[in-house]
């Protein structure tokens, strides 16, 4: 093979990467879409592709034999379907984050993954981005010794937005907002330690939206849309304060990682601004970014080296692409995994446990704080799971 011909499944937001894989005089090509929306198809073909074969029906996607491999963009309740029926189609598969809202979900798929002998590949797009790959860097030189403590802090600015007007907003769809959401986090937590979460105590609560209003009301029909700080006029917009709302917009979860290392994470969704704030301690120093203004600080303390005599600020660059040009990287990875068998910088088993731990909390938040074992499941010795820290 010397081209990755690709169908998408799901034409919606996180569609937009869509383009990165589409290079026909490149190594990948987007050949077909399957969606249950005849208008984002239409607009699919506009902007992509206007050859590329479109259906309403995901399986006739997949019974294309034009088709290697197959992007799954869907909601997260839908991943397990689409990717084991996928795997069994025998496609390689790319699968946005989360891999699934169980973690028993995930097994299921990761079994199908180990059966088809096809490449599987998670949608981890923050470990491309600048900020947190020089976070790894950094770590992984030593600089600031062993790690024993990481704090995160999340500012979901706009969060009724992404999150409470759609699907998101239902504990049917999604589990939680500390899967859904932190999935991300959560991972990157994984990353840059180098463990696992192996327990977790979690405390949060819907503190904002849901409330009484229909599930049926949509923002340009309410009476209340020129007041309502929440309001979204788009055609298609949910109420965020109708009553079938019941995920919680204000959390935190303290996590005990494997080897003792303490991490935190902390997520409200009714803030005004968006930031993601990372500190790391280590035995000789910490990192902290500030992905407002695009820097990460290196501060050291006395160590008997030459690393005590100064502290250091890196300043990320601009790069092309949407996700502070991450996007366009993790989508070159997946072809080079198909193509070249090159191991990308995410993993199936990650995309696991990030999964089993925002259910862990879920689970603690729900009872009132209990401190809950995370699931490992059956795969952590039997699947490649490599830390990898190359760019």
């Amino acid at each position: 093979m010397t081209q990755v011909r690709i169908g998408v499944i799901g034409t919606g937001g996180r569609s937009t990467i869509v383009e990165y894989w589409h290079n026909p005089t490149g190594n990948s090509v987007v050949v077909g879409a399957a969606d249950v929306s005849l208008k984002a198809l239409e607009k699919f073909k506009k902007e992509i592709n206007h050859e590329a074969f479109v259906t309403t029906d995901y399986k006739e996607l997949l019974a294309r034999g034009d088709i290697d491999a197959v992007a799954i963009l869907t909601p997260d309740y839908l991943h397990e379907e689409h990717a084991t029926a996928a795997l069994r189609a025998g496609k390689h598969v790319y699968c946005e984050k989360p891999l699934a809202i169980t973690p028993e979900a995930c097994d299921r798929i990761l079994d199908e993954a180990k059966k088809s002998g096809k490449h599987f590949m998670i949608g981890f797009n923050m470990r491309y981005m600048s900020m947190y790959q020089t976070m790894k860097e950094i770590i992984d030189s030593g600089v600031i010794g062993d790690i024993k403590a990481v704090w995160v802090r999340h500012f979901v600015g706009l969060g009724g937005y992404f999150y409470y007007h759609d699907w998101h907003g239902t504990a049917a769809n999604t589990t939680s907002l500390l899967l859904q959401k932190a999935s991300h986090d959560i991972d990157v937590i994984h990353w840059l330690t180098g463990s696992y979460a192996a327990k977790v105590s979690a405390f949060g609560s819907l503190d904002y939206y849901g409330g009484d209003k229909p599930n049926d009301l949509h923002c340009p029909d309410c009476e209340l849309k020129d007041t309502c700080p929440d309001a979204s006029l788009e055609r298609l917009t949910q109420c965020a304060f109708r009553e079938e709302i019941d995920v919680e917009d204000n959390s935190m979860i303290i996590m005990e990682l494997e080897g003792g290392i303490k991490a935190s994470y902390m997520q409200c969704h009714f803030t005004p601004d968006y930031s993601r704030n990372y500190t790391i301690i280590g035995t000789k120093g910490r990192i902290e970014n500030d992905d407002v203004n695009d820097k990460v600080y290196v501060k050291t303390r006395k160590s008997g080296s030459w690393h005590e005599m100064s502290d250091i600020v890196y300043e990320m660059k601009k790069m092309p692409g949407t996700h502070g040009g991450a996007d366009p990287r993790i989508c070159e990875d997946f072809v080079n995994l198909v193509l070249f068998d090159k191991q990308p910088l995410t993993t199936s088993f990650a995309g696991r446990m990030s999964v089993a731990v925002g259910c862990a909390a879920t689970e603690s938040i729900r009872s009132g704080g209990k401190v809950v074992q995370v699931n490992q499941g059956r795969h952590k010795n039997t699947i490649k799971d490599e830390v990898v820290s190359q760019l």
